[in-house]
């Protein structure tokens, strides 16, 4: 049976404000768009919190709720949560997650991966995903050549790298903390 895949996920940190935008394509194998537009930038913990999922969708959700249980078991400790998950799943020797999540709250910007590896990116620039090149590219080069907002960058990323990668369309979800 194949796989539900295929996404972008871009977060840009700026100007005391963090932005996550997502594509909605997801791709059945590798030659089939199953949905157009689905949302997988959301926000959490009361809103406090915002995540973005790329990867095979079961592992993804799955990624994304067991992260919810930390965050409410942590009081809301983005750091705390992120690394008591990757501790979870580096601890479970039969099952890697095939998804990343990109996490932010008001002061912390996390990728997280279903291997276990929580990463705070350089320059406040990440993006995960099949297009997550692409953005991470645009995104880096809008940052250094523009005033933008940190909202206004990680939409544009996601646009470019939806004319670039096949598994990236441009109905595009994005959430600011």
């Amino acid at each position: 049976m194949p796989e539900f895949r295929g996404t972008t996920i871009c977060a840009v940190k700026r100007g005391g404000k963090t932005a996550i935008a997502g594509d909605g394509q997801v791709t059945m194998g590798e030659s089939v768009v199953f949905k157009n537009n689905a949302v997988k930038v959301r926000r959490i913990y009361g809103g406090k919190v915002v995540l973005g999922f790329a990867g095979s969708v079961s592992d993804a959700f799955s990624l994304s709720e067991r992260f919810e249980g930390m965050l409410n078991k942590f009081s809301g400790n983005l750091m705390r949560s992120a690394v008591e998950l990757a501790e979870l799943w580096r601890g479970d020797k039969a099952r890697k997650l095939e998804a990343m999540m990109i996490v932010a709250d008001k002061d912390l910007l996390l990728v997280i991966s279903g291997g276990g590896e929580v990463i705070e990116p350089d320059g406040g620039v990440c993006a995960i995903g099949s297009g997550g090149n692409y953005a991470l590219a645009a995104a880096r080069a809008l940052v250094q050549e523009t005033d933008g907002s940190a909202e206004e960058i990680a939409f544009k990323a996601l646009k470019i790298a939806s004319e670039i990668c096949v598994f990236t369309n441009d109905h595009i979800t994005v959430e600011t903390v």
